[in-house]
């Protein structure tokens, strides 16, 4: 019978995937493991999941970054997703997710990522269901939502994002909103509520779902239906109504020995994302956050990477332990493949600042190699420790194609050889040894 890494952790046992994420993280293996027993760390790793690396989730780790892929109903298909994988992977995307709907190859779209991604990866079943349904969304029978469930599981899924927290008392309140429910998971569950007059029967069926997610040690991500859609709607009542009822969640999770992390707001403003990540972490006590940028402004489509990743910085410094990434495309499209490479380096910036601003152990020591490789024009060096060091390279050489080959590496690419501050500033240094 399998146990799931949260069972082991509290039994005293160190499991290879512990030892693991240990080593990565410049931790002992009992850290980790006492943090995984306590539910402030996860480890999102199924074991049917083959050759896939284990990655941990919370405070004392490294924050992490999440790639949304998947196919629509009018774009892209397995090939590309595969395509794009590779480009998420290749960026630094510690964590995928496969969001396709409407196809009929949607389990071999999944297979496919499975197969090729050696990061864990993520679902939202309900997606699968509904694309499945014969008829519209109010139809969904709830015991064939439980069946993707499981198949997901068997499949190898590492984790799942489940809307089990929206019940039918939120809705009217999320209905006082400027934009309502923008969740896409959260509206479907929002409308079958609403037409059967019914529960949310993830909630009313919780324990089924527990019973198959720890068969399988599947992480539970507990989906935020009610996430704000613009800023108007950030921090209001349906929004916190919901993470009530997902820190309830969270300890039935942790009592049943499922690993479990909540996921967090779409669109706030910068000054309430310290209160949101702060209030989760004491609600929820210390379960991993996962958040959606924060996305700190409504007006910049076509540059919500950017937007976004101020918001998930913030969101890095005080509560947030995985940041999904949002890219140039986001509420305009789907993003293709320079998208994908452009939101994870946007995030991989905001997930290492966050991790410099409050002071994780070691956070800033790349920083530093980058200060001593700059002062010593060391560019091979400075390439190699840049989040994006082909772009990197790239854009120097085009610098340097205007220079003077004898002398084009001793100086500032900005400033030249005869203002660069760092040249005057060794000559000051020997002037002031003098002394």
């Amino acid at each position: 019978m399998t146990m799931t890494q949260l069972e082991l952790a509290r039994k005293g046992i160190t499991t290879p995937a512990m030892e693991a994420v240990a080593k990565t993280e410049n931790l002992s293996p009992e850290e980790v493991r006492a943090a995984v027993a306590a539910g402030e760390a996860v480890i999102p790793l199924n074991p049917a999941h083959k050759n896939c690396e284990a990655v941990g989730v919370g405070r004392m780790f490294a924050t992490k970054i999440n790639a949304n892929l998947g196919r629509s109903i009018t774009h892209s298909g397995k090939g590309d997703e595969l395509e794009k994988l590779k480009i998420a992977l290749d960026a630094g995307a510690d964590f995928v997710m496969d969001l396709s709907v409407g196809s009929d190859d949607l389990k071999a779209i999944r297979q496919g990522m499975l197969d090729n991604s050696p990061k864990p990866l993520g679902t939202v079943p309900v997606y699968e269901t509904i694309s499945r349904l014969e008829g519209d969304i109010p139809q969904m029978d709830p015991r064939f939502l439980l069946d993707v469930i499981k198949a997901q599981a068997e499949q190898g899924v590492d984790f799942m994002t489940l809307h089990a927290g929206l019940l039918l008392k939120h809705i009217p309140v999320a209905m006082k909103r400027k934009m309502g429910i923008v969740s896409r998971g959260g509206a479907i569950m929002a409308e079958w509520m609403m037409e059967n007059r019914r529960e949310n029967p993830l909630y009313e069926r919780w324990d089924e779902v527990m019973d198959i997610l720890a068969e399988h040690d599947v992480t539970v991500s507990l989906g935020d239906g009610l996430r704000p859609g613009c800023l108007a709607d950030a921090s209001d009542a349906a929004q916190f109504a919901e993470l009530d009822t997902l820190a309830e969640l969270v300890e039935r999770c942790r009592k049943r020995g499922v690993q479990v992390m909540v996921e967090g707001p779409g669109h706030v403003p910068l000054n309430q994302i310290r209160m949101n990540m702060e209030r989760q972490q004491e609600v929820c006590k210390k379960a991993p956050f996962y958040v959606l940028g924060p996305v700190v402004t409504d007006i910049a489509p076509g540059y919500d990477h950017i937007v976004s990743a101020i918001g998930a910085a913030e969101a890095a410094t005080y509560g947030a332990s995985l940041l999904c990434y949002v890219t140039p495309a986001e509420h305009l499209g789907l993003p293709d493949g320079e998208e994908v490479h452009q939101g994870c380096i946007a995030y991989k910036i905001a997930a290492h600042a966050g991790d410099v601003a409050r002071g994780l152990k070691g956070a800033r020591n790349r920083d530093d190699e980058m200060a001593a490789a700059r002062e010593s024009f060391d560019w091979d060096r400075q390439f190699a420790l840049s989040l994006d060091p082909v772009r990197a390279k790239s854009r120097w050489l085009k610098t340097r194609a205007f220079a003077d080959e004898a002398h084009s590496d001793d100086h500032c690419s900005m400033c030249g050889k005869q203002f660069c501050a760092v040249r005057t500033s060794r000559r000051i240094r020997t002037l002031s040894e003098s002394l």
